[in-house]
């Protein structure tokens, strides 16, 4: 039955509860500006009633649990949004610095110092002969390759920090997922009995949580989700089993976690590479498995596939190295194709990477089916000899004694002149070989070159001087080595404006002054497209332009949705002090009143004495 000290009993329980209440406003306050906490609420029932007749006597209150106030659906949303924004953070920062790159306004960038180097060209045209005007052409053209490999190095140079970058956010991963695989741990002991809510450590982990789907766009797996709309109706909590994924790989799996893998030392060129190692030892790549949250947009801009020969086989930004050296490519060799029919005394090519019994068609350089046509000349820029020369399937460099090779062509006996005369044609003129170092050298020989003959190369088509730099204004075959010929270089008088050695000839000059309007074959790969120079390079300004744009309008819209639903997870589980120090006085009258019952059973305690007395 009751009894006056059960009435006490039910007292220290109103005192205990507001107590509690007490402790966890207060710890609420405390926290209000906590990162990742959410705010905490008692909830107490009715202690269980003693049986009396004629009914039951109540037994005071009790303390069912302590529940923190978090929707996990809104977290889910919150952190999906988050991942998102810092994708787009990542991309727009990033792509602003490479648009910094392409300055092509005002009169300042590459297309300028394309324009100055054409100008300089037609002032020498003007004036073939006038050496300061070799001089400022010279300078142009160093000021435009110099401009072009130091874009191609800020690119790179950009490629290399986000490969650094990679490796930094990939450890912090490794380091969340051990602190989320410990934390399980710890939440599963602390929750083992089934009384007690771990919900400091939940937080915790929920913050980590939101901390990895920034940088990876990681999914998180859990059990069941249980409502509690008995407490509040924002609560919806997991429980159960958990798991992390990133790219369809477990990293976290309850209390144990897999730490994705980092190797540069097996890479030419030292980039970092991802792999998930599975329990039998297995190393699988990773890189293309991340395509959420910042280290995503990393890959996305840096490359996740690394070739053979080092180089990333995907990414914007080596998408953009490789168009800026498709662009030099197409300088170079549309160039030295043209310069090639300058008249010179001996043409030395580049070394080739390919054999001299390869068909050139077959190569994998811009070599185009058509003819060329070999010109020799006399001291007074006569023509003497002419030999059309044909490409096709079956064409090599070769030797003399493959009549389709270049060098079976060009030794080939005939009369060249149609004169009857068999000392005077090209293959008299000229001595063909291809040396030990696969450069293919054409030469005068000794009698005419006393007689101060020279010769030319004139392309129909093929491209054939251009590939190979058999006469060369620009040395290189891309945007990173891209420069004028070294003799030009040391000497801007050894620069040639003819097309033959005749006094005044201009036609080479002019024949440049055009190229800036001629159609120009720019070869990548399998892809050929045919454009003016502007108009290529125009492209690939206009191609990241297009996506800073797109990037930065896309970076606005995530950051409007980001503020919204982060609006909506605060008003759910944010502290509001407000609402604390309401709860505080409400604990605190709450403490006043169960403190005056226990008071007055101590007054009925000593009337009671009193009376025995």
């Amino acid at each position: 039955m009751g009894s006056i000290f059960n009435a006490l009993h039910i007292g220290y329980s109103g005192l205990n509860a507001a107590q509690i209440g007490i402790d966890t406003t207060g710890h609420n306050i405390a926290n209000a500006e906590t990162e990742g906490y959410t705010r905490q609420r008692v909830v107490t029932a009715a202690a269980t009633p003693i049986s009396i007749d004629p009914g039951q006597r109540g037994n005071g209150t009790q303390i069912t649990e302590i529940a923190r106030i978090f929707d996990q659906f809104v977290f889910d949303r919150y952190a999906s949004t988050s991942q998102a924004k810092d994708y787009s953070d990542a991309m727009t920062k990033n792509l602003q610095e490479l648009s910094t790159y392409f300055p092509e306004i005002d009169k300042v960038g590459i297309k300028n110092d394309l324009q100055n180097y054409f100008n300089s060209w037609q002032s020498l045209a003007n004036n073939p002969g006038n050496s300061s005007l070799k001089v400022d052409l010279a300078q142009q053209a160093q000021n435009l390759t110099q401009h072009i490999s130091s874009t191609r190095t800020q690119i790179t140079g950009l490629q290399s920090s986000l490969n650094d970058q990679l490796a930094v956010n990939i450890n912090e991963v490794n380091r969340i997922a051990e602190q989320i695989a410990g934390l399980n741990k710890s939440i599963n002991v602390a929750e083992s009995a089934g009384l007690n809510n771990a919900n400091d450590l939940r937080d915790q982990r929920n913050q980590l949580e939101l901390t990895m789907s920034k940088l990876v766009g990681s999914k998180v797996t859990i059990g069941q989700i249980q409502s509690n709309t008995g407490v509040n109706s924002s609560i919806a909590e997991g429980n159960g089993s958990y798991t992390i994924q990133i790219g369809g790989f477990n990293i976290v799996d309850g209390s144990n976690f897999h730490p994705i893998g980092i190797e540069s030392a097996g890479n030419k060129n030292g980039y970092n590479d991802l792999y998930y190692e599975r329990q039998d030892g297995v190393k699988i790549p990773f890189s293309q498995n991340i395509t959420g949250g910042k280290v995503g947009a990393l890959l996305e801009l840096r490359g996740s596939q690394i070739g053979a020969d080092g180089e990333f086989e995907n990414g914007f930004l080596q998408e953009t190295v490789n168009t800026l050296d498709t662009f030099s490519k197409g300088l170079i060799e549309s160039t030295n194709s043209l310069y090639a029919q300058s008249a010179t005394h001996a043409m030395h090519s580049n070394p080739l990477g390919f054999s001299d019994t390869e068909s050139l068609l077959s190569t994998g350089e811009n070599f185009k089916a058509g003819t060329f046509e070999v010109v020799a000349y006399d001291i007074d820029g006569n023509e003497v000899a002419r030999r059309k020369i044909v490409i096709d399937t079956v064409t090599s460099i070769g030797d003399s004694s493959t009549a389709n090779s270049i060098i079976g062509k060009m030794s080939a006996s005939k009369d060249d002149n149609l004169d009857n005369n068999a000392l005077n044609d090209i293959n008299n003129i000229l001595t063909t070989s291809f040396s030990s170092s696969n450069i293919l050298d054409i030469t005068m020989n000794q009698s005419f070159a006393d007689q101060g003959y020279t010769f030319a190369i004139e392309d129909k088509g093929t491209n054939f001087a251009g590939v190979t730099g058999l006469s060369r204004f620009f040395d290189g075959n891309n945007g990173k080595n891209i420069t004028l010929n070294s003799d030009i270089k040391d000497d801007s008088s050894q620069l040639r404006a003819f097309k033959s050695p005749a006094n005044g000839d201009n036609q080479t000059a002019l024949d440049m002054v055009e190229l800036q309007f001629a159609s120009v074959s720019f070869t990548s790969g399998i892809t050929t497209s045919n454009e003016t120079l502007y108009s290529y390079f125009d492209s690939l300004v206009s191609k990241v332009g297009t996506k800073t744009n797109s990037a930065i309008l896309s970076n606005n819209s995530i950051t409007a949705q980001l503020n919204a639903v982060k609006q909506e997870y605060d008003s759910i589980g944010k502290v509001s002090i407000d609402e604390e120090m309401a709860n505080l006085i409400r604990y605190q009258t709450s403490y006043g009143a169960a403190a005056k019952v226990i008071t007055t059973i101590d007054q009925m305690m000593t009337t009671l004495l009193g009376i025995k007395a």
